[in-house]
């Protein structure tokens, strides 16, 4: 077994450690994970946004943004069917809790931090929203759109972004396309600016997405009627 691997089981039996039911009766603070007290910008400084889905890239964050928060993004993308036929779902939002990635950073061996988070934020997917929210992983903030449709994320004192996107990139052929190895695919890749009402973030990415992607058509079902996908993320911050 290769370091990686053999590093990969190890966080993701520290994660379901973490997730599972006999946790949610032990404090928060019982865990070793780190407080989102800590100086984030400092200990995020020598990661990288991943850009490429292998064949076309994102815009790189702007200059002199300093990045504020990874965190990986776990919660439904949400789609209408407006009437009964053939039709394909229209986009209406999504939701995710964003759990704090910093939290899990320094437990990963630095070579193979990010190869091992992409491998946990695939393996994300398939873990119960329910077990997630009741976890002792961080949850730094919400995603949600607001009532008047735009993207929102509420990350608490690390800032709020109201945002609007700028560029989009399909996610690589090889993502996981939903829970369980199921699903329809994995959504884009995303790059968003900040729009009016933003405090203290500028810039987020949506990246190493994992399902949430509708299925091809309504399928001749009930009109009016919304249909959730499960996804995961990770959206990096800058401020």
């Amino acid at each position: 077994m290769t370091p990686l691997r053999s590093s990969f089981f190890a966080v993701l039996a520290l994660l379901c450690i973490v997730c599972s039911t006999e946790a949610r009766s032990i404090p928060r603070w019982s865990f070793p994970l780190e407080s989102r007290n800590h100086n984030k910008s400092s200990s995020l400084s020598k990661y990288q946004v991943p850009l490429s889905n292998g064949s076309a890239s994102l815009p790189s964050p702007i200059a002199g943004l300093t990045l504020k928060a990874i965190t990986l993004g776990r919660g439904t993308q949400n789609y209408t069917c407006k009437a009964n036929s053939t039709a394909a779902p229209t986009a209406i939002g999504a939701k995710a809790d964003l759990l704090d990635a910093s939290a899990i950073l320094p437990f990963l061996p630095p070579a193979a931090s990010l190869a091992i988070l992409n491998l946990i934020t695939e393996y994300l997917v398939s873990f119960d929203l329910s077990v997630i929210e009741t976890s002792a992983i961080p949850i730094l903030g919400h995603h949600y759109f607001d009532a008047a449709g735009v993207p929102t994320f509420d990350l608490g004192a690390t800032g709020l972004l109201k945002a609007k996107k700028i560029a989009n990139i399909a996610a690589p052929a090889t993502a996981c396309k939903g829970a369980n190895g199921g699903g329809d695919g994995a959504v884009d890749w995303l790059a968003l600016t900040d729009a009016p009402g933003s405090v203290g973030l500028k810039e987020v990415y949506r990246v190493e997405t994992a399902g949430g992607k509708a299925p091809a058509s309504c399928g001749g079902g009930p009109a009016d009627r919304h249909i959730e996908v499960q996804y995961s993320a990770q959206y990096w911050f800058f401020g």
